[in-house]
């Protein structure tokens, strides 16, 4: 089947092909580690749901394959077999996936609104996933917040801001910080931490994800 060039970009998928985990070659060059939190979670998102998703590798010069995203779901699942998007790139070209797939996920802002949303709707389901990713001290904020928009009367003018204004809070909104603030605290079981230092931390966390 020929390769389509949709928009002017190449087409660098090969093929689909399913292997054995066991078969595919790490990295040498993969700078992502994966603490024990993250390797539950996606033990968990297996079990419930299973391989729902593809690693990306290339072909070396005798046929095997190494990978240049997926590692740790190649690891997880041992030796079942796994569906392969086989890229037609070079070593330089896989280098610079390499640097640059994660971080480039990492850049997408995240509407806050619509995540309280969907973990409501995962929780009235009784979802036991989404805790392995989301925090307690990140969800029962974002489920306790009122989302309403303020009221024009509410919303500073121009004239009341001044530059050393960095932001402006509805008192629902310094409520859920307060909250996240207080969690974040108790998790880590240091009360001595101040409210910027906590704010940062969960802050940290979140745009780790």
């Amino acid at each position: 089947m020929a390769k389509s060039k949709a928009a002017g970009f190449r087409d660098r998928i090969k093929e689909l092909r399913r292997v054995p985990a066991s078969s595919l070659l790490p990295n040498p060059k993969n700078w992502r580690t994966h603490p024990q939190a993250q390797q539950d979670a996606l033990r968990g998102i297996l079990s419930e749901i299973g391989i729902a998703d593809a690693v990306l590798a290339r072909e070396l010069p005798d046929g095997s394959l190494m990978l240049i995203d997926g590692h740790l779901r190649a690891e997880t699942v041992a030796d079942a077999m796994v569906p392969v998007l086989i890229l037609d790139v070079t070593e330089s070209e896989a280098d610079k996936m390499l640097a640059t797939l994660d971080p480039l996920a990492a850049m997408a802002d995240k509407d806050a609104e619509r995540l309280a949303s969907l973990l409501a709707t995962l929780k009235q389901q009784e979802d036991a996933l989404a805790p392995l990713v989301w925090p307690d001290y990140i969800i029962d904020p974002l489920l306790s917040a009122d989302w309403t928009p303020p009221e024009a009367g509410e919303m500073p003018t121009k004239e009341q801001t001044s530059e050393q204004d960095v932001l402006r809070l509805t008192a629902e909104q310094r409520e859920t910080i307060d909250a996240a603030i207080a969690k974040y605290r108790e998790v880590n079981e240091d009360d001595s931490l101040s409210d910027s230092q906590c704010i940062a931390s969960v802050c940290q966390e979140y745009l780790d994800k």
